[in-house]
């Protein structure tokens, strides 16, 4: 007769899995409120050896990985060239988003290339699966559903049926018997995971997991959780938008901030191969407030719009409102507007928004911040087929960014003529167009270069 393990119970932080003997109100780790709950544990064993043999480290094989293709060029993309053997990943993202349509249309293409799939679906039934396999024209083949909540239903299953990659959807939702604690709390995850973790690396099968995010955007249950797996992947997008993006932010076995492009359909979830086209299909040329940015994200180049209105402000101090830009950058472009060249923005609410879903964390985003923002007060249009990727420094001049060339590529290659970078050395080999300045920027594209004709309209 097996004896189930004592359970003992402490007090474990949500946010930062830091214990405590009782309850407090705040973490003292991470300083988080309303954080700590009480958990029920199970004590480690102690005075148990387990015996390893060291290996030296110049005997190992030098074969590279085996990856394990999906066929989706867009999820190898942000997986660093494929899934690798013995991998643990996470992908998060809110309800609704189409985590579970994104990870059954990857499932189906493995198993299409004859590999072993099994899906485990925690939070729906196999008939609820089925119903989304049959909308995605998904025929099933190689794809085993195993609907359970239980972790020693899932590692039998796993033992006996061997497959090429493993699903779990979500890790939330999995619990062991071994804790009395409700599945999703600090310690059935962190038990769960463990045991996946320790399954993927014994027998070099990947294992995919979904995970929920909470209000704030981060990943629901400890940050443990993170550390623990080898790829963390975000699922974003507007729920007003047909966009996702599949965004990489932790990568073991490749680089980090790639981006996927996907398209949701009536059908599924379709990848986008040209992301620029697809940013730039809703604009309007000639509109006040509109300029292009030619960024990259992880390994790729392409092409945004950034859209800014300025209106006069009914408060004592003014609004800053950004959207898929970090709020900072604003303020800084703001300030040097202001004080380097003398555009009147005291009284002006200002908001600037990225269409599309994306959210650019590069600084190359700050020039066209800039002059989409004296084109909205100005009442003037930037000039067509000028696009910008230079960074905006504190004295009012430009900056370069990186890998110059391949965003002059990029532009040539959607016809935009004047692609606007810092002078530099590079600028003359690559034959984008350089400037010096802000004001000088501002007077090429917009053609407003004296402080009287940067104020609105109406002040003139």
């Amino acid at each position: 007769m097996i004896r189930k393990p004592s359970v003992k119970t402490s007090f474990v932080c949500s946010s930062c899995a830091q214990t405590y003997p009782k309850w407090a109100g705040q973490c003292a780790s991470c300083g988080a409120w309303n954080s700590i709950s009480e958990q029920a544990t199970v004590p480690t064993a102690r005075g148990q050896v387990v015996a390893a043999t060291s290996i030296e480290l110049a005997r190992l094989d030098s074969r590279p990985s085996v990856r394990l293709l999906s066929n989706i060029a867009e999820v190898d993309r942000v997986f660093g060239g494929g899934i690798v053997g013995g991998s643990v990943s996470l992908i998060a993202g809110d309800p609704g988003i189409g985590k579970s349509t994104l990870l059954l249309r990857l499932s189906d293409s493995i198993a299409r290339a004859g590999n072993r799939v099994l899906y485990v679906c925690g939070e729906e039934s196999s008939d609820q699966v089925q119903l989304r396999a049959k909308r995605l024209s998904i025929g099933g083949d190689g794809l085993f559903l195993l609907a359970t909540s239980r972790l020693e239903v899932v590692i039998a299953e796993l033992n006996a049926a061997r497959p090429a990659l493993v699903v779990v959807d979500s890790i939330q939702t999995l619990a062991t018997t071994l804790l009395d604690a409700v599945a999703g709390t600090t310690s059935q995850i962190q038990a769960c995971t463990q045991a996946l973790t320790d399954y993927a690396k014994s027998n070099s099968v990947p294992v995919i997991m979904t995970g929920h995010v909470t209000k704030e955007g981060v990943i629901a249950g400890p940050r443990l959780l993170e550390h623990a797996v080898d790829v963390v992947l975000y699922l974003e997008g507007d729920a007003n938008s047909g966009l996702r993006l599949l965004r990489g932010v932790k990568n073991r076995f490749g680089a980090t901030d790639e981006i996927g492009v996907f398209e949701m359909r009536a059908d599924g979830m379709m990848e986008v191969p040209d992301p620029s086209r697809v940013f730039l299909s809703s604009r309007r040329p000639s509109i006040p407030g509109s300029v292009l940015a030619t960024v990259i994200e992880g390994t790729r180049p392409f092409t945004v719009e950034v859209q800014a209105l300025t209106s006069h402000s009914s408060f004592p101090v003014p609004r800053r409102q950004a959207s898929g830009i970090d709020p900072t950058r604003l303020a800084l472009v703001s300030a040097v507007l202001s004080r380097r060249v003398g555009v009147g923005l005291q009284s002006q609410d200002i908001i600037v928004n990225v269409p599309g879903g994306l959210r650019v964390r590069e600084p190359a985003i700050d020039l066209s911040i800039a002059l989409a923002i004296v084109s909205s007060l100005t009442d003037r249009p930037v000039r067509e087929g000028v696009t910008t990727a230079a960074e905006v420094g504190l004295g009012g001049e430009l900056r370069p960014v990186a890998q110059t060339g391949r965003r002059v590529t990029e532009a040539a290659r959607l016809g935009l003529r004047h692609c606007l970078v810092a002078s530099s050395a590079e600028v003359q080999a690559s034959g984008a167009y350089g400037v010096s300045s802000l004001a000088e920027a501002i007077e090429f594209a917009i053609g407003a270069g004296q402080a009287s004709q940067l104020d609105p309209p109406q002040l003139r």
